[in-house]
This record gives structure tokens, C-alpha cells and sequence, in this order.
């Protein structure tokens, strides 16, 4: 891990997104895996890839997809039939989790689909599925997974779509990584303006916490992982309306410091604790009350875009404690 080449593979997201667009509008590459045909959904993966999928998953059944995420570690894999199509989500396509989930379901014999979405066409994972699906997030020299996170969530995205067939156009996705990489390019080149004020308000000796809606909840946890895996700082993630009920207590005892992903209905509650105790708050994705420091990009009013984009204010936060004082 190389806090210098992080950086780098971070510079390169908007040219990645752009990529993965334009091969979306060459070709869908869930056609290969006969989606159409399925009756239900299972995603499995571990860290990053297992954040993506929960969202993915969520979505689906909010338009009666039957989908389901599990963690591949789980001992508690859900029963599959032939209707099933088992996703195996591992950017390396060798996470020994996920490759041992693939061993379990298909040792059932129960002739589920299995579809290997992967940034290694040739990799572990693959040999044990029946199709692939590549991420074309390119190789990540910095040890950390963050482009192929963000293209994770980009071509679940696209299955939905597939999936939701002429309500949801897939021609649509293409659009929309567009403006994410538009909006990764403006959080890129402004950072000078805006990255040393977040530091200083946001990385605090007892923490960082990360608050997302429950429908981007996968941005709260990847943003958590990225100040702990790449700076080792330490780093919570927390659902918005969850918050009141478990993160609320520790705003009276401990220097609390909010990194706040908005567009949840359940915001009022969390602003009314955070005024009353003092906590520090900044925002990113739209203009909070109260908030010490309001982040503003491109296309923020879209909420695909800010899925597909809040998580590079954290990758940078941490790349640059990373950069200044080195992996503990």
C-alpha cells in the first residue's frame, strides 16, 4: 500500500467513469449473464464489494426484485434454486471468502447461475462462475480499493436498470457516470480550496464519523474504511436515522466530529442533538444548517450522483493524512 499511488488512483476516476460509460453505451455486459431470465438475486462479497451489493440489493427489492446481499464469510448463505442468479463481487477475484461462498452454494447442485463480477477476467472467481462481468476500473497501485468500489456500485447499477427494463432505461447510466465523473473531476481540482479546512474539522484524535441515509448508506462505510485502511485513523459509519438511536450518546462525551452525506428525511432529529451538544458537523452533497464547513459539486442535487461520488471527500481526507504523517 502507497499513499502516493492512492492518491494517483484517485486522480484517475473521472477518466475511469468516462471509460465505463462509454462501454456501457457499446454493449450491456449483464446481457451475457440471461438476467432477464432469473427469478431472484443473491450478492455475496466481503469489505467494499459487500457495501456495494447491500445498496444494490435494497433498490431491487424496493421494485420487487427478489435480491438479497450477504456477506460471503456468512455460515448462513440463503437456500438458492435454478432460478437464482449468484452474483460473486470481488474486485481482485480472489478473495478467499467469496470464492469459498461460490463453493458452498454450488456444492448444493442446484443449478443457480453464477456470474462473477471482477476486475480480473482470469481470476479465481471466474473459473467458478458461468459468466463475467468486468469493472474496468483499471489497476488500483495504491493497495486500496476505490475506483473499484465506485464501478462496483456503477455496473449494480446498470443490472438494475436492465433488470427494471423501459421504466428505468439503461441508457440512462452512461448519463449519470457522466456527471460523476464530472463531479470527481470538480472535488479533484478544487481540493486545495477545501481539503485543509475538512482535515482540520473532521480528523480529530477520537474520530471520524460518517453519517449517509440508509439508500446510500454503502457511501458511510467505504468512507470509514478508506481513513482506516489508508491513514489508519479511526473511523465509524452510521445510518442517519440510526444515528438518534445509537451514535446520539456519544456527542455529550467525546470530541464528535461529523462527516454528514445528506438526503435523509430523518436529518432534523440528528441537527437537533448535534446544535444542543456542539458537535462539529461539515456537509458534503448540499448546504446543511449549522454545518461548519458545506462541501458543493457538480450534479449534487442528483442522488445516483452523490452515490456514485461523496466517497472521494473521504478518500481524499484520508489520502492526504496519509500523505502528511504516514500509515500508523
Amino acid at each position: 500500500m502507497d499513499a502516493a499511488l492512492f492518491l494517483a488512483d484517485l486522480e484517475r476516476k473521472p477518466a475511469r467513469l468516462a471509460g465505463l460509460a462509454a462501454a456501457l453505451r457499446a454493449g450491456d455486459p449483464w446481457g451475457v449473464s440471461e438476467p432477464d431470465a432469473a427469478r431472484s438475486w443473491v450478492f455475496v462479497g466481503m469489505g467494499a464489494s459487500a457495501y456495494a451489493a447491500q445498496v444494490a440489493a435494497a433498490r431491487l427489492r424496493s421494485h420487487g426484485v427478489r435480491a438479497v446481499a450477504e456477506l460471503a464469510s456468512t455460515h448462513l448463505l440463503p437456500q438458492v434454486d435454478a432460478g437464482t442468479t449468484v452474483v460473486a463481487i470481488t474486485a481482485s477475484g480472489g478473495s478467499s471468502e467469496t470464492l469459498d461462498a461460490c463453493r458452498r452454494i454450488r456444492a448444493r447442485d442446484v443449478g443457480a447461475r453464477f456470474v462473477a463480477l471482477t476486475e480480473v477476467s482470469d481470476s479465481p472467481v471466474a473459473g467458478l462462475c458461468d459468466d463475467v462481468v468486468p469493472l474496468w476500473a483499471g489497476p488500483e497501485a495504491g493497495g486500496v480499493a476505490c475506483r473499484t468500489f465506485q464501478h462496483t456500485l456503477a455496473l449494480l447499477l446498470a443490472l438494475e436498470a436492465r433488470l427494471l427494463g423501459a421504466g428505468r432505461d439503461a441508457e440512462k447510466v452512461p448519463e449519470l457516470l457522466d456527471r460523476s465523473a464530472e463531479a470527481s473531476a470538480h472535488l479533484l481540482a478544487t481540493r486545495d480550496t477545501w481539503l485543509a479546512d475538512l482535515s482540520e474539522l473532521l480528523l480529530g484524535s477520537q474520530g471520524t464519523h460518517v453519517v449517509a441515509p440508509a439508500h446510500r448508506l454503502s457511501s458511510a462505510w467505504q468512507s470509514a474504511l478508506m481513513l482506516r485502511e489508508g491513514p489508519r485513523l479511526p473511523a465509524y459509519a452510521c445510518e442517519t436515522g440510526d444515528w438518534s438511536h445509537v451514535d446520539v450518546y456519544l456527542t455529550r462525551t467525546t470530541d464528535y466530529r461529523m462527516l454528514l452525506l445528506p438526503g435523509s428525511r430523518w436529518e432534523s432529529e440528528l441537527l437537533r442533538w448535534v446544535r444542543e451538544r456542539g458537535s462539529t458537523l461539515v456537509a458534503a452533497g448540499d448546504d446543511v444548517r449549522g454545518a461548519a464547513y458545506t462541501l458543493r459539486y457538480p450534479h449534487d442535487d442528483h442522488d445516483d450522483v452523490r452515490l456514485l461520488t461523496e466517497t472521494l471527500v473521504a478518500e481524499l481526507l484520508a489520502a492526504h493524512a496519509w500523505m502528511l504523517n504516514g500509515a500508523i
